[in-house]
This record gives structure tokens, C-alpha cells and sequence, in this order.
């Protein structure tokens, strides 16, 4: 399933803001709803006020008067009750409603005090202020109290809040918008990178050089092209080796044809035999160098194992010298085998460890004389084991042993019935799993001793 880029960074850039906007709308409803009671407050203090300077004391009893002026203050589009009550220090009621509580905290002259409360169960914001009200017996206080149910309150505080929030989501939306508009222009250069990988040809392999590029994609450039390099390298490779296969097939499969020309016309069964036979031994070369072939694509194709997982050397040159024993009966090779130390636990896959040691002993019952010694000696080191074949066959000389390690390299192509990948396959099993081959001279002076450092395995292994 694709993903496309382009969402995921407006989803994450959206996604902060309209987290922010939530948490904003949150906070802005808290302060409307204080906007709101502040208002309310100052309707509530302005209407007890002007009540409270209405009051009168003569000829020995309180005179109240309640101003139309002062109910005024409340008239809007919503029909909230309002509630006032007047009454004297000692409780007398003057004027009002008795119902109204009365605040349970002193109060000082001239201080309001405001506080929520129900009257008749209708939840009402409240403002107690005490008035002095000089007469002919001295300064007497007057408690006078405003009360205003909730409904322009809720009302006002909604009003406040969504139109807050509705700017706040026309900020946001303008804000999608240039956002759009700033990754369509930033993702461009991403888009130009794609034009330009697709309008490379098949097959075409050079590095890409786009124009211009910013410093977030160069490190995705500069991956491809060492691609690119890497595959290009691996491309020749592979055509170097199918045009070398191709050249090394064909040799066989003539002579081939003409031993079989050369059968078909022979009249006497001796001769007939002689071609059969060659034509046998044709074939076995045929079928080795593809099996050759074939091994060394696996070697090539092979990943490099890096687990450290452990694997017995011992037990791969046991089954090995088990399989080719027949062929060292056949030319009459003394095939030996010691070790020196327990446990040679090597690091590597067992099928790379299996090609490597089947390869040397094979070259060395191959290009060993008949009656000859091929030994396998293994060694346990305190950094891995050292594997070595030694034979004492006719050896290779000192300013040919960087060549054999080439594809088809043969010392005496005439004479040689290898095919010249048996090194070849074993340095690239060797390179896979970190092993290293070296070429040897025995201490007789005679023959080839090849070298293999295996890394030690991990403990844990």
C-alpha cells in the first residue's frame, strides 16, 4: 500500500495545530464564561447601587424607593429573573424578596460581595452590598442584594466562545491552505528527481545528476548513484563472466562434435570404442566446468553471513575426505587427514565452509601425480582455525599464484583437465564469510599448501 508523503507531513503538521486549537478553545470558553460574569457583576453592582442611594431615613423609619432605572439595567433579548430585597442590619425586610439568602461571610460598608447561589431552584449570581444610611439617630447600614438567574450569562459566554473559536478555525483553515501550498512547492524537487529517474532509458546506468537538489535529498542521491556504481560493477562483472563461460563452453562442446563425427564414420569397433570413450571423457569435463559454473554463481550470489553462528570444521573435512576418497583410490594419493586442538568452531555458513574445503581437496587429487600425498591438517588458534591442504604434487610458481585466483586461469592449459574456478570458487566462499586464503610452499619444498583462516565463532554460538 502506498503512502503518500505529502499527507503524512500535513498530518503531522495539522495535527499540532489543531491539538493547539483544541486546548485554545478550551481556554477561550474559561475566559468567555469570566467575561460574562464580569459583566453580569458590574449590571448587578450598578442596579444595587443606585437602589442603595434611593434610601432614606426620616422621621424615624428607613423611606426605600426602587428606580425603574435600576430593573432597566437587565432588560436584553433573554428573559432572566431579577431578584432584589432590601433589609436592615437588625433584619427588618424593607423591600423585596425574603427568599433571597443572605451572605454568611461579614461584610464591610460600601464593599460588594458577589456569590452564586438558587432561588425558588434556578441557579442566580448574587451581589450583596452594605450602604450607611445617615439619619437623626446616626449612621445606620442598609443591606441591599441583587440577584439575576443565568440565562443572559450562559448566552453571552456562548456568543463570546464560538465566535473566539471561529476565528481560530478560520486561522487554521488559511492556514491548511498555505500549508498545501508550501508542500506542493517543497516537494517539487522531489518530484523533479522522479521525472528525472524516469526518463532514463532501460538499461542505463549512470549516476543521476539532477539540476538542483536540496541538502535533505542529497544523501538519497548520493545512495543511488553508489548503487547505480555498485550494480554497474556487478553488470560487467556478470557479462565478463557469461562471455568467459560462453568461450570456455564452446571448446568442449566442439570437440565434441567431432568425436562424434569422428564415431559415426568409424567403421571398426575398436575405433568406434576409442571415440565412445573420449567422448565420455568429453562430457565429464562438460558437466564438471557447468557444475564449476554453477558454484561459482552461488559463491557471488551468496549473502554474507554475519552471525558468528559455529560450525565444526572438522565434521566438513570428515564428510569431504569421505566423498572424494574413491578419487584419490582411483590415481593411488595417499589422503590424510590431522588436527590439532578440540572443538574448531568456525564462523560461517556451513555450505560456504563445505565448497571451500571441497574445492582444495579436489584441486589437489586433480593436479597431484598418481602415487602422490594430500594431506588436510587442521590447526585451532586462539583467533579461529587455520585449515591447510598441502599436496605434493607440482606446486605453482611464486609469480603465478596472484593468477590462479583469476576465472579460467590454467598453469598448463594443454595438460590441465581442470577448468580453472576451483581457487576462483574458494576465495569467493572466503571473502563471503571473512576467511582468509593464502598459497604456500610445503617445508619439503615440493608441492602446494593452501591456507585458510577461519574466523573463530561466537561463544554464545
Amino acid at each position: 500500500m502506498a503512502h503518500s508523503l505529502r499527507a503524512q507531513l500535513l498530518t503531522w503538521v495539522l495535527l499540532p495545530l489543531a491539538s493547539a486549537v483544541a486546548v485554545d478553545a478550551a481556554i477561550t470558553y474559561g475566559n468567555a464564561r469570566h467575561t460574562a460574569t464580569v459583566v453580569q457583576d458590574r449590571l448587578l453592582l450598578g442596579s444595587a447601587r443606585i437602589i442603595a442611594e434611593q434610601l432614606r431615613f426620616e422621621e424615624g423609619e428607613f423611606q426605600e424607593h426602587v428606580p425603574p432605572s435600576a430593573l432597566e439595567l437587565f432588560q436584553s433579548e433573554h428573559q432572566d429573573r431579577v431578584y432584589y430585597r432590601v433589609m436592615t442590619e437588625s433584619g427588618q425586610l424593607l423591600s423585596g424578596y425574603g427568599e433571597l439568602p443572605v451572605p454568611e461571610v461579614p461584610l464591610q460598608p460600601e464593599q460588594p460581595f458577589f456569590f452564586d447561589t438558587s432561588v425558588r431552584s434556578v441557579p442566580v449570581r448574587v451581589v450583596a452590598f452594605l450602604q450607611p444610611v445617615v439619619g437623626a439617630q446616626g449612621s445606620q447600614p442598609v443591606l441591599v442584594e441583587i440577584a439575576q438567574t443565568l440565562g443572559g450569562h450562559t448566552a453571552l459566554t456562548h456568543k463570546l466562545w464560538i465566535e473566539a473559536v471561529g476565528q481560530q478555525l478560520v486561522i487554521l483553515a488559511l492556514a491548511t491552505v498555505f500549508i498545501l501550498f508550501g508542500l506542493r512547492r517543497g516537494l517539487q524537487p522531489v518530484l523533479s528527481l522522479r521525472d528525472v529517474v524516469m526518463s532514463r532509458s532501460p538499461g542505463t546506468l549512470e549516476p543521476l545528476q539532477p539540476k538542483s537538489i536540496p541538502a535533505e535529498l542529497s544523501p538519497l542521491v548520493t545512495a543511488i548513484n553508489e548503487y547505480v556504481k555498485r550494480l554497474e560493477q556487478y553488470t560487467d562483472a556478470q557479462r565478463v563472466f557469461i562471455q568467459d563461460a560462453a568461450h570456455q563452453l564452446r571448446t568442449p562442446l566442439t570437440v565434441l562434435n567431432t568425436q562424434v563425427s569422428y564415431a559415426v564414420r568409424a567403421t571398426e569397433a575398436e575405433g568406434r570404442a576409442e571415440s565412445l570413450a573420449a567422448i565420455r571423457r568429453t562430457v565429464q569435463q562438460a558437466v564438471r566446468l557447468v557444475n564449476q559454473l554453477l558454484t561459482l554463481s552461488s559463491a557471488e550470489a551468496h549473502v554474507p553471513d554475519h552471525s558468528r553462528a559455529g560450525f565444526e570444521l572438522d565434521h566438513a573435512v570428515q564428510q569431504v575426505l569421505e566423498d572424494l576418497s574413491a578419487q584419490a583410490q582411483a590415481k593411488s594419493i595417499d589422503l590424510g587427514f590431522s588436527m590439532v586442538g578440540a572443538a574448531a568452531l568456525v564462523a560461517g555458513h556451513p555450505v560456504a565452509v563445505r565448497e571451500i574445503v571441497s574445492n582444495l581437496v579436489d584441486n589437489a587429487i586433480r593436479y597431484t601425480q598418481a602415487g602422490g600425498t594430500v594431506t588436510v591438517h587442521i590447526e585451532v588458534l586462539d583467533a579461529g582455525s587455520r585449515l591447510t591442504v598441502e599436496d605434493n604434487g607440482p606446486g605453482i610458481p611464486h609469480d603465478q599464484r596472484d593468477r590462479v585466483f583469476e576465472r579460467f586461469y590454467r598453469l598448463n592449459d594443454s595438460e590441465s583437465s581442470g577448468c580453472g574456478l576451483g581457487l576462483p570458487i574458494v576465495r569467493e566462499f572466503a571473502s563471503r564469510i571473512g576467511a582468509q586464503v593464502s598459497l604456500q610452499t610445503p617445508p619439503s619444498g615440493t608441492g602446494l599448501a593452501v591456507e585458510v583462516l577461519f574466523e573463530r565463532a561466537s561463544a554464545s554460538s
